[in-house]
């Protein structure tokens, strides 16, 4: 395990862990059932990075990003083909929120909302960006 593993709360377990295996590659690792036999929990592995999904509880104040009306975290999940990844996430039913694009930091990158709201970035790294040159696209952004 990673210092952090990260929780998401989702629409639907079950149905996540699928999505996040066919989009991201996760591996899962183990479930907690509800009596009913629904998990109350199913653990992913992404990489090195325990990936835990559980339903929305209210009660308890666990709701996805889309109940909330948004995320302000992104989560970055380094790709070798950002367009296929992309792709893929779109075609699963994600929703495009910044198409594919060489960005000034130097990596190829594009970001989508999961079904249940939450924000991830794919990236590939392309080359490294001189500090002069990444100050020059920060000061021209916020000129």
């Amino acid at each position: 395990m990673t210092q952090i593993a990260v929780h998401l709360v989702v629409n639907d377990p079950a149905t996540a862990a699928d999505w996040y295996a066919e989009v991201l590659g996760a591996q899962e690792v183990s479930r907690v059932p509800l009596p009913d036999g629904r998990p109350l929990t199913v653990e992913l592995r992404v990489g090195d990075t325990v990936l835990a999904v559980a339903g929305e509880w209210p009660d308890r104040g666990l709701r996805t990003p889309a109940a909330l009306g948004g995320s302000p975290a992104a989560f970055h999940l380094p790709v070798s083909d950002v367009d296929a990844a992309y792709d893929r996430a779109i075609a699963a039913g994600a929703t495009a929120f910044e198409p594919p694009h060489d960005a000034f930091w130097g990596d190829r990158t594009a970001q989508f909302l999961d079904p249940s709201g939450h924000r991830w970035a794919v990236n590939r790294h392309l080359r490294d960006v001189p500090a002069d040159e990444m100050a020059e696209h920060v000061a021209a952004m916020f000129a």
